[in-house]
């Protein structure tokens, strides 16, 4: 069984908001398979899932960014799964807009919620999904730019990027992280 986290801050402020894209790319996972993830446990929405023939939870913590850790883990303890079989999709300031690159392992960069999930965990070496949402001008202050909403000219390039980082999770689970590596991060 896979853990698949999309990360993000629950509620209407912050739902179209570049922070969001982790939660979006998850959304998207859980249309095309069909899932409702709508089930609240260990402060996270979650919802049961089969890729292929692996199953898998889908998770969204709703203990806000700073805090995902704490609804990571004790799934991946009510679950009995380890780091290992834990993929996290998250935005990420260091990618273009519209890109997506998978990574196993690395420190947090900078990104609160993969900080509360490697300090929660006591390791950083699990799949990450990241989507590119580019750093913010020189003048705007990188908090207010990731909680700020994509601009209309964005939305195109950051759908593209929701849709890609969904199917590179199931790339993952199907044909293996590696191979998912060789494929999306080429591009």
């Amino acid at each position: 069984m896979k853990i698949i986290v999309g990360l993000g801050n629950p509620g209407r402020t912050y739902e179209r908001t570049r922070h969001n894209a982790g939660f979006m790319a998850l959304d998207e996972l859980a249309r095309n398979l069909r899932v409702d993830s709508t089930q609240e446990k260990h402060h996270a929405l979650i919802g049961k899932a089969r890729i292929d023939s692996e199953e898998s939870l889908l998770v969204k913590p709703q203990t806000y960014m700073n805090d995902s850790g704490r609804a990571v883990a004790a799934i991946l303890r009510d679950a009995y799964k380890t780091v290992s079989d834990l993929i996290v999709l998250h935005d990420d300031l260091d990618l273009p807009l519209g890109s997506v690159r998978v990574k196993i392992g690395g420190g947090h960069g900078g990104h609160n919620g993969l900080r509360s999930i490697i300090e929660c965990l006591g390791s950083s070496d699990f799949i990450r999904v990241r989507i590119g949402i580019n750093r913010p001008a020189l003048n705007i202050d990188a908090a207010d730019y990731v909680l700020s909403p994509f601009l209309a000219e964005e939305r195109p390039a950051a759908s593209e990027a929701v849709a890609k980082a969904a199917e590179t999770v199931r790339r993952i689970v199907v044909e293996g992280p590696a191979r998912a590596m060789d494929i999306v991060n080429q591009k």
